[in-house]
């Protein structure tokens, strides 16, 4: 009785499965036949993406690590004015935000140089070490990961002390 009751319902199943495959959807005539869609390529090699900016580090001439940048302002043509940078803080808690001209931050491409003896900077980024191919004294295969293929710079610079920015009028988002 069982195997009766098993066969019977999927011979049930298989009539619905058919029936439902042999309809087709019906066209409807109120709409108007979508147009061909043609894609393009662009390149943007050289530019940035904006976002990838936030958190982005910010450090001065002496290479003192002194915030990073928290947002970009900008007008409404599309053009960046404002970086908001955050000074100080520990995970965010804390942090006093400043807004400086967009066209005072010099973008780098290249890691944070530093001089002194190693370890006596806590401020200071380390080297960028990231090589592909075989990497000898004067082997020309050997490339260090570039700013242009990771879509952001490797830091910005700003002349102030960290001191400087804190001492700033602090910068709060108008509701």
């Amino acid at each position: 009785m069982l195997m009766k009751s098993i066969a019977a319902g999927l011979a049930a199943t298989a009539l619905l499965a058919t029936a439902a495959f042999a309809q087709s959807p019906t066209a409807t005539t109120d709409k108007a036949p979508t147009a061909a869609t043609t894609t393009t390529t662009t390149s943007a090699s050289g530019e940035w993406r904006t976002s990838k900016m936030p958190g982005l580090k910010i450090y001065n001439d002496a290479n003192e690590n002194i915030g990073s940048i928290n947002d970009l302002l900008m007008d409404k043509s599309g053009a960046i004015k404002i970086a908001v940078i955050g000074v100080g803080g520990f995970l965010g808690m804390g942090e006093h935000l400043v807004a400086v001209p967009y066209d005072k931050l010099k973008f780098v491409n290249e890691a944070v140089a530093y001089t002194g003896a190693a370890g006596t900077n806590p401020n200071a980024k380390p080297a960028t070490t990231t090589t592909t191919g075989a990497a000898t004294g004067t082997d020309k295969t050997a490339t260090t990961v570039t700013a242009s293929s990771k879509w952001y710079p490797d830091h910005a610079v700003f002349n102030a002390s960290k001191d400087e920015l804190k001492n700033m009028p602090e910068f709060k988002y108008s509701e």
